[in-house]
Order: C-alpha cells, then sequence, then structure tokens
C-alpha cells in the first residue's frame, strides 16, 4: 500500500490483528481464528496446551509517553449505537500492537479503557498507572507458560 494512504478503521484493525497473530507465531504459538463474524475474540492462541481468547484492540497515542485502547465492543443497530464491555467468560486477554511490540492484557484488568505507559507520568503519579513493559508479550507468554507447567 502507498506510505501516505491512510487506513479506514476496519483495515487498521485488520491489520493490528495480523500483528499480534504473527507475533504470537514468533513466539511458537498456535492460532487458531474462529470462522465467521460472530465470536467475542478474535483468535485463540495455543500456549503449551492452554488456549488463550485474545479479543485484538488498535491502540492510539494518549500523549508522547503512552497508548491507550477500548475495552467494549461496538455495535450498530437500527436503536443506534451500542458499546458493551468483554467479560472473563468471552475472552482471557486483550493484545494491541504498537512500535513493533505486541502487549497483552488480562480482561480483568481492563475497564472501559486502558492506558499502557511507557514512562511515568510528570506529576508522578504512580497508584492506577499500568507500563507498558510489563505488559509485553513474551514476558506475559512466561507468566502463563510457568502457570501452565505448576498446573501440570
Amino acid at each position: 500500500w502507498k506510505k501516505n494512504m491512510e487506513l479506514d478503521s476496519k483495515k487498521k484493525g485488520n491489520l493490528t490483528e495480523m500483528q499480534c497473530m504473527a507475533a504470537f507465531m514468533a513466539h511458537n504459538c498456535g492460532i487458531n481464528i474462529p470462522f465467521g463474524d460472530n465470536s467475542k475474540y478474535d483468535f485463540i492462541a495455543d500456549v503449551d496446551g492452554q488456549l488463550l481468547k485474545i479479543q485484538v484492540k488498535t491502540a492510539s497515542l494518549k500523549d508522547e509517553n503512552a497508548i491507550k485502547f477500548s475495552c467494549r465492543s461496538t455495535h450498530v443497530n437500527c436503536t443506534g449505537v451500542k458499546n458493551v464491555r468483554y467479560n472473563e467468560n468471552e475472552i482471557d486477554y486483550f493484545a494491541t500492537y504498537w512500535d513493533n511490540e505486541c502487549y497483552l492484557i488480562p480482561v480483568q484488568e481492563c475497564s472501559v479503557e486502558k492506558t499502557l505507559r511507557f514512562a511515568p507520568t510528570k506529576n508522578g503519579q504512580t497508584k492506577g498507572i499500568t507500563f507498558a513493559k510489563d505488559y509485553l508479550l513474551n514476558i506475559q507468554l512466561a507468566k502463563i507458560k510457568e502457570e501452565v507447567a505448576k498446573n501440570w
């Protein structure tokens, strides 16, 4: 595609999904894609035999030191726009891709929107701050694999 061409939101979402799936595959995880467009998750990742439902969200720049993404599903029908939060019964993790890195965030740690920070806040606030480095895919996969090994 042309370098200066702007992608619409659907194409951006598809690109983010592909980048996240490729990142999982680069970590030796199997990928399963649901048939149709009716699942709450975008793909299932096979992490050492544990199947995880992954919902991919495209992130945007919140400020120079942080990205954010929505933790809701948006549907448009004849009654209008409906925003619904995901829950633990529907998905296990959110994934996003930013600056050549994939991030994996447990659904329990997300509300309406999730912010991942690359640097501390300007006012020094630390409570409730989520640092992106803690959610890098390789770090999260190591935690998951450790948990899988414990349960065997």
